[in-house]
C-alpha cells in the first residue's frame, strides 16, 4: 500500500524515466531516417538546326476569271439557252436576242452597198469619157474636175456602205450570246420577254474556277519582322515568286494540289494595314469554290539556327513561359523562354535557350528550382502532362 510520503517519490522516478527515454528514442529515429531521394527526370539536349519556316494565314478563294455577261445590242430577250449553275464551255450558247430587226439592218446595208457600187461604175464611166475630150478642148476643165469629184464621192459612199454592213453584221452576230470562257455559270438575272440594254444590263456571270485564286492578307507587322529576319540571315529566302502554297480546308483536310504565288500587291491596304498576296491553285475537281475560306501555308523559306523543344516541356508562369533545365551541378534551374510558334508537336524557341542546354521533358511534377536530379536522355515519346506521377511522401 502506497502512503502519502512514498507517492511523490514514485512520481519523480516515473518522470525521470520518461525524460531519459525521450532523447534516446529521438536519436534512434534520426539515425534510421532515409536520405532524401533524388528524382529521375528525362531531358533533351538543345541542338540548333535548320528547319522549314512555313507561316500560315487565313485566305479566301476567288475565281481566276469572273466574266460578266452583257448584251452588245439593245433588243428583246427571246431565249435563255443554258442551265443555270452548271458548267459551260467556251462558245456554248447562253442567250438569244430577237434577231429580226438586225437581219433587216443587214439587208439595208447590203442594198446601200449595191447602190454605191452602181454610182461608182457610173462615176468611172463619166470620168473616162471627159478625159479625152479635154485634150480636144471639147469640154472644159471644170467638167473634168466634176467627173473626178464624182468618182471620189462614189468611192467614199461605197466605203461608208460597207462600214454600215460591218456594223449591222456585228449587231446581228451578237444577238446570239455565247460563253467567252469555260467555267461555272450563275443564275440568269433576266428571262424571256425582257428588253435588255446594250452593255448596261448584267445578264449573268461566268466564273473560271480552274485554276482558282486564293487571296491572303499578310499583316504589316509580319512583313516587317520577316524583312528583318531575312536581312539578318536568320531566314533563307529564295524570292517572293519562288514561294509555294499548301492549303488546309476548314474541316482539317489537306488540299491535294500545291499552289504558286503569282501576285504580291505593291502597296498596303490602309483600312487593314495588310498586304495582299495571291496564290494560284489547280482545281480540276472543283473542290475550291469562290468565297471559300481556307488556311494557306507558305513554303520555300528556311530558318537557320532554330531551337525546337517538345510542347510539354514549356510551362506557363506568372512572368510568361519557362522551362526547367538541369545545370552543371545536376540541379534544376528555371529558364525564361520566348516561344513563338508551333511546329507539329514542338515549340519554336526564339530566345532563352542555348546549344547544349538540357531541358526537362518528363518528370516535371517531381522537381522544383534547386532540386538535385538524376538526368537521363529523353526517349522521344511525348507523355501527356497529366500522366506524370507526382512524388510520393516519405
Amino acid at each position: 500500500m502506497v502512503t502519502k510520503h512514498t507517492a511523490p517519490h514514485i512520481v519523480s522516478y516515473g518522470l525521470a524515466a520518461v525524460l531519459l527515454a525521450v532523447p534516446v528514442g529521438c536519436k534512434q529515429d534520426a539515425g534510421s531516417a532515409p536520405a532524401p531521394q533524388v528524382s529521375q527526370v528525362e531531358v533533351m539536349t538543345v541542338v540548333r538546326q535548320t528547319i522549314p519556316d512555313e507561316p500560315e494565314f487565313i485566305g479566301q478563294a476567288e475565281a481566276s476569271r469572273p466574266v460578266e455577261i452583257r448584251s452588245q445590242v439593245t433588243g428583246l430577250l427571246k431565249a435563255v439557252l443554258y442551265q443555270e449553275g452548271r458548267d459551260v464551255k467556251k462558245g456554248d450558247r447562253l442567250y438569244q436576242i430577237d434577231p429580226v430587226p438586225f437581219q433587216a439592218a443587214v439587208a439595208i446595208a447590203k442594198a446601200k452597198i449595191a447602190e454605191a457600187d452602181a454610182r461608182l461604175v457610173q462615176a468611172r464611166q463619166d470620168l473616162a469619157r471627159v478625159k479625152p475630150l479635154l485634150a480636144e478642148q471639147a469640154v472644159s476643165q471644170k467638167d473634168v474636175d466634176d467627173a473626178v469629184a464624182g468618182d471620189l464621192t462614189a468611192k467614199a459612199l461605197l466605203q461608208g456602205a460597207k462600214a454600215e454592213l460591218t456594223k449591222a453584221q456585228f449587231d446581228l452576230d451578237n444577238t446570239l450570246i455565247t460563253a467567252p470562257i469555260t467555267g461555272l455559270i450563275e443564275r440568269s438575272r433576266y428571262y424571256e420577254g425582257r428588253l435588255v440594254s446594250a452593255q448596261t444590263d448584267l445578264l449573268t456571270v461566268v466564273h473560271r474556277v480552274d485554276p482558282m485564286y486564293v487571296v491572303v492578307s499578310v499583316p504589316e507587322t509580319f512583313i516587317l519582322k520577316r524583312r528583318r529576319d531575312i536581312e539578318s540571315k536568320k531566314i533563307t529566302h529564295p524570292g517572293v515568286y519562288q514561294l509555294r502554297g499548301q492549303l488546309t480546308l476548314m474541316d482539317g483536310s489537306a488540299y491535294a494540289h500545291e499552289g504558286v504565288l503569282d501576285l504580291l500587291e505593291p502597296g498596303l491596304r490602309t483600312e487593314t494595314g495588310s498586304r495582299q498576296t495571291r496564290i494560284t491553285f489547280p482545281n480540276p475537281q472543283r473542290s475550291l469554290l469562290p468565297g471559300q475560306f481556307v488556311k494557306v501555308r507558305f513554303t520555300g523559306d528556311t530558318k537557320t539556327d532554330a531551337i525546337l523543344i517538345p510542347q510539354r516541356a514549356v510551362l506557363q508562369g506568372p512572368q510568361g513561359p519557362f522551362v526547367y533545365v538541369v545545370n552543371q551541378d545536376e540541379k534544376i534551374a528555371i529558364r525564361d523562354v520566348a516561344a513563338s510558334d508551333w511546329k507539329g508537336d514542338q515549340w519554336l524557341i526564339d530566345s532563352g535557350l542555348s546549344q547544349g542546354d538540357r531541358v526537362v521533358v518528363n518528370g516535371l511534377m517531381k522537381i522544383g528550382p534547386g532540386a538535385p536530379v538524376k538526368a537521363i536522355p529523353w526517349g522521344g515519346t511525348n507523355v501527356p502532362a497529366t500522366d506524370v506521377t507526382p512524388p510520393t511522401s516519405q
